[in-house]
This record gives C-alpha cells, structure tokens and sequence, in this order.
C-alpha cells in the first residue's frame, strides 16, 4: 500500500480554507492599494445627481434671505397682544412671496401675508388664518388664539447662514442636494471625473443572448448583470463582450485594459480549474493581492491591478459576482471616485426561516425584509440558496449575514440584516 498522501485543492464547496482571508482583512487590503483620482470637472447641477463634490460648497448667502412667514395668516407684533384679553387688530395691507408689504406697521395693524412673505416692519409674528376671525369689511381680525412671539416665522439664515459649508467634498449628490445647491444660487459644481470601468465575462461555453444554445451551453448573463449594477454607479462602462478560455487571448484582454481604464472587472476564470488562467495572467501582467475571501458565495475572488488599472476577477457563477461586486468592487469604486460614503448599515431582526450555517466562512444568504401579521419586521430566506440560482437574488431586498463562525440559525434567532441601497 502506498503511503504517498493525496494533496487536495481546497473547494469554493469547503467552508473552511487556510488560504482564504476574512471580508474585513479584503476590504483593508482593497482600501490600502487605492488613491482616490484628482481630475475634476465642471458641470451643471442638473447634471451632477449621483456624482461626487470635488470641493466644498460654503454658502454666499442666507437661506431664507430674509424674515418671512411660515404660514398663510396675519402678521403683526406680540405686544400688540395681551395674554388677558382679546384683541382686534386693524388690516392695513397685504404681504406676498415676491410682492412685500414696505410699510412699517403701527400699534394695533396687522397685514395679510402669505408664506414665504417677508415680514413687515415692526411685525415679529404670525397667526394663521384659522385662529383669526376676519370681519365682514375685511378691514379687521380678532385675535381668537393666544401665539407666542415669533411663531410661525422664518429667521434670516434659519436654514443656511451665509459663510456655512452646507455640503462637503466626497458627497455623493442626492436629489436634496441638488434642491440645496440651485437655493444658494449655484447654476455649475465642481465634481470628480467619472471612473472608466471596463469588464468581460470568460467562459468557453458562454453564448450572447441572441444565439442558439447547444448542449452544457448557457447565456452570458453576468455582463448584463454587471452592466446595470456600473450604470447605478455613475461611470463610463466598457464592455469587452465574452473571452475564451485561452490563456493567449485572455492575455490580450489584459493588454487592452491595461492603464486605459481605472477598473477592469472580470466573470469567471478565476477558480481551481484546468481553464481557469486569470490568476497567472494577472500574476505575469501585474500584481496579485490576494485570490481567496472566506465568504459564501464568492470564495475565488482575486484583486490586483494592472498597472494603474484596479483589478477584479469575479467568480463565474451569477450570485457570487453579485455578492462580491456588493461586497467588494462597490465600496472599492466608490473610494476611487473620491465618495467619503460609509460601507452599508446592517440593521438586527427576527429571522423567521431556518438557515444551514456551518463555521469557517462569513455567508451572505438572499433576503426579504417585511412586515409580519403583528407589524413587527422580520426577515425570512428568498428560497434555494445556491450561487448559480439568480432567482434568489432578483427576489431578494436584502442580505441576511451570518458571521464567520456562526452555525444553523433557527426560527426566531437574531440576524444581521444588510439592506440594497439601490445596486441591486
């Protein structure tokens, strides 16, 4: 009997691999070998949602300019008021947005006013019309509410003063923001280039979505896949199509991209197998970061670059290059383009499905959150979990992350719950 012991490639199947680093050790690594780029642009603020500041917006101004009203109703002063008894005050005019009283109001006067008209001279409050009886002449109000000094009005610079930095350098621009740049009078913003991502999908049995399929031949869905996930992120996108499995053109792929892109992004090709050559590609055009992350689905993971150009090499199957451009490719992208945005919350919920966990790596299980017969927030699994079953992502609204070493979860357990912000 031969006593020659069989040395064994770890499987992405096995739970536990020495070789594999954590998601956090992955994320350190990703973050360290990044410099956020330096070239600018101006550009319309219509055209600027979703991209990142490249400087700090202050405030020239104050926003509102002026003291206006907050509500429709009567502007006067409180003195005017005694808290003993009612009163009845003289209308002498009227206040709209864009048409100001200009008179200053005397003792026991009050004007009509509109929200967001200025206040009149000598007027520090507002009753809304409800709390106001006006007389049949219009002429005169009585005062049926008592109203404290100041109500219902808006400061100068209540909402910005001038001299504020009301929105930083990194922002990512949301629909408020563009509203808050257009009320300081901003028409152009400087804001960072967009990156140049370019991806293909490797595979010698992968067919476009318009061909015939033969036997063990399948769609190339992740370029699609891909393609939406870089369109929600605001880039130039590069699709390189579909790859062989032939080390010599993969190695003119690599050439291609090579310092013309930011990013080149990969599907496939970068497991254990015969054909699988990124790896030693990426190893004889560049660098090799790390190859393996201790998750599931996603385990064959390789990041490196290619001279300026960052590289990812995604796993094959469907799910897995989801989770992993999730996990890893989004925060990274996000960084490069200057985005100071925080990697996403996860928030603790009741899960209501048994979950099969086995320790040695951190798993990523397709989620629903909703609401239960009681109202309470619960979390329940999409359904089979298998990397290849795209079913369960397009089906889910969250990740349900189960630590590296947890095990089984039961009904009822606590789970962490990390919510899509709009990737997926």
């Amino acid at each position: 009997m031969s006593n020659n012991k069989i040395n064994k490639e770890t499987s992405c199947m096995d739970d536990y691999d020495q070789n594999s680093i954590t998601t956090d050790q992955a994320l350190e690594k990703i973050f360290d070998a990044i410099n956020p780029i330096n070239e600018n642009e101006l550009i319309p603020i219509r055209e600027s949602l979703g991209r990142v500041l490249a400087e700090n917006i202050k405030a020239d101004i104050n926003v509102p300019s002026g003291r206006n009203s907050a509500m429709d109703g009567y502007a006067f002063n409180k003195k005017d008021i005694p808290l003993e008894q009612t009163n009845q005050l003289k209308v002498v005019g009227k206040s709209l947005a864009g048409n100001p009283f200009t008179n200053t109001i005397k003792q026991g006067e009050c004007v009509r006013i509109m929200t967001g008209a200025i206040m009149p001279i000598n007027s520090d409050t507002v009753i809304i019309q409800e709390h106001a009886l006006l007389s049949k002449s219009e002429t005169e109000i009585t005062v049926r509410h008592d109203t404290k000094p100041n109500a219902n009005v808006r400061q100068a610079g209540e909402d910005i003063s001038k001299g504020d930095v009301v929105l930083t350098k990194g922002k990512n621009l949301v629909p408020a923001d563009i509203g808050l740049l257009a009320s300081l009078g901003l028409s152009k913003i400087s804001v960072s280039r967009k990156l140049k991502v370019a991806f293909f999908s490797t595979g010698n049995e992968l067919r476009g979505i318009d061909e015939n399929l033969n036997d063990g031949e399948i769609y190339d869905s992740n370029r699609y896949t891909l393609h939406a996930m870089l369109s929600r992120l605001n880039v130039n996108i590069v699709d390189m199509g579909v790859v062989k499995d032939d080390k010599n053109l993969l190695a003119k792929a690599f050439k291609e991209a090579n310092n013309r892109v930011d990013v080149l992004i990969t599907s496939g090709g970068v497991s254990v197998g015969e054909a699988d050559y990124i790896k030693d590609i990426l190893q004889e055009h560049g660098n090799v970061n790390f190859w393996k992350v201790a998750i599931k689905p996603g385990r064959p993971l390789t990041f490196g670059n290619l001279g300026k150009t960052l590289f990812f090499g995604l796993p094959g199957n469907p799910v897995s290059v989801m989770v992993t451009f999730y996990q890893f490719v989004q925060p990274a992208l996000k960084k490069l383009s200057g985005d100071n945005a925080s990697l996403p919350l996860m928030i603790k919920v009741p899960c209501i499905s048994t979950l099969k966990k086995k320790p040695g790596r951190i798993e990523f299980q397709r989620g629903i959150i909703e609401k239960d017969n009681n109202n309470n927030t619960v979390v329940k699994k999409t359904g089979a979990q298998g990397s290849g079953i795209l079913r369960s992502m397009s089906d889910a609204n969250c990740f349900i992350v189960l630590p590296l070493n947890s095990n089984d979860i039961k009904p009822g357990d606590l789970v962490d719950v990390q919510i899509f912000d709009g990737i997926i």
